[in-house]
């Protein structure tokens, strides 16, 4: 839903707009739901992004803008994160927004400010989590999500 919000909201560059994603499955909805929309402007790529930037440099601060849901990095996935942010501010010569856990805030904006970055808390927002992990106890969760937002300086 990212992706289509971003071109409804008219995302584009000079080569269109990507969606990176590594599961097939989250893919093939995205493609599902651009074409209900009639978007026809966004590049579906699957891939690890985390690779896709050390061995594909052409993506190196191609976009204005990165937006992006990573693993929220708890549990099993401990600073994972994190670790998409960095990448993302990699593709990006602009802003990243991003989702994370409001539990992980203090430890966020900390990094952010080692890394040198200005960083704003957008909005806490209400999620349902629907249970798509081996350990996931509950058939869903809700959690509290900030929307941030990091500039390179």
């Amino acid at each position: 839903m990212l992706t289509a919000a971003a071109a409804i909201l008219g995302a584009a560059t000079v080569v269109g707009f990507f969606s990176f994603d590594i599961d097939s499955d989250a893919l093939e909805t995205c493609k599902e739901n651009l074409e209900e929309l009639e978007i026809t402007t966004a590049e579906l790529v699957q891939a690890d992004v985390r690779q896709l930037v050390l061995s594909h440099s052409r993506f190196t601060k191609l976009f204005d803008t990165v937006v992006l849901n990573p693993p929220f990095g708890t549990k099993c996935n401990q600073g994972i994160d994190l670790e998409f942010v960095r990448v993302a501010l990699e593709l990006s010569h602009g802003s990243v927004y991003s989702l994370h856990k409001t539990s992980t805030r203090p430890h966020i904006l900390k990094t952010a400010g080692r890394w040198g970055l200005e960083v704003q808390v957008l909005a806490r927002l209400r999620y349902d989590l629907p249970s798509t992990y081996k350990f996931h106890k509950k058939k869903s969760v809700d959690i509290e999500v900030d929307v941030i937002k990091f500039t390179h300086k």
